[in-house]
């Protein structure tokens, strides 16, 4: 009973060593005072850092009085700027005499500057942008000097269309009459099975026309292309051109 009476009292003190050895970390709760709700959960995130990690942190509020050097860690502002100078293969120097411009780091503190009167964004509304830009003597010399530059075309006559057969369309404006209007006298049999055998051989009613005016129509009809005599060939009709000229 003794020997496991002093057992178990050892495994105590070991385990009150190891307790005693550990770094204590803040508690957070209703009864502590921290964490969230409670007090400045990120001064409470910071000391339980510091304690499992063992280090110790400055109190709160303390200002640094090191100063910042090129030498420290540089800050996302001066990574960029580095970035592009080697992206543009020279230093700031250089880029200013190749632009003509300086180099603009921007950062939160040093804004880029506004632009005014950007391609594509047009001004003329502003008047006193229009006015310290241009005058109306300099306006008188633009419009005279783009007049000078005109060439007027000289009015040529249009070529005739001899040799070409008959025009269509010269004929669908001179007549007046209604499509399906008998003006030309028809004879003979079986007009409309000839109409409908002769009609099938063109491939578009204005090459039926054509013909029909080349082989003495509208006043005769040798191949029977127009039974009714209102002198339009194989259903053709004049209405399209006539409808685009009265419009």
């Amino acid at each position: 009973m003794n020997m496991r009476f002093f057992k178990v009292s050892a495994g105590a003190l070991a385990l009150a060593a190891l307790t005693a050895c550990a770094p204590a970390i803040p508690e957070s709760g209703p009864n502590t005072g921290a964490g969230v709700g409670f007090g400045d959960y990120d001064e409470y995130q910071a000391n339980r850092e510091a304690a499992l990690t063992g280090q110790s942190l400055p109190p709160p509020s303390t200002i640094s009085s090191e100063p910042l050097s090129a030498t420290g860690p540089q800050s996302e502002s001066d990574a960029v700027a580095e970035a592009t100078r080697a992206a543009l293969g020279g230093s700031a120097e250089e880029i200013a005499a190749n632009s003509g411009q300086p180099v603009l780091n921007a950062s939160p503190d040093n804004p880029p500057p506004a632009v005014v009167n950007s391609v594509g964004i047009s001004n003329e509304n502003d008047f006193d942008a229009v006015g310290n830009q241009r005058s109306i003597e300099g306006d008188a010399q633009r419009i005279a000097a783009n007049r000078a530059q005109f060439e007027v075309a000289a009015v040529e006559a249009l070529p005739s269309r001899e040799g070409q057969g008959p025009n269509i369309v010269d004929y669908a404006l001179r007549t007046k009459h209604p499509l399906g209007t008998q003006v030309h006298r028809r004879t003979g049999v079986n007009r409309e099975a000839r109409f409908a055998r002769n009609c099938a051989q063109y491939s578009s009613s204005d090459k039926a026309q054509i013909d029909f005016l080349e082989n003495g129509g509208p006043e005769r009809d040798r191949m029977g292309l127009d039974p009714d005599g209102d002198g339009f060939a194989c259903a053709w009709s004049p209405m399209p051109f006539r409808n685009a000229v009265n419009g």
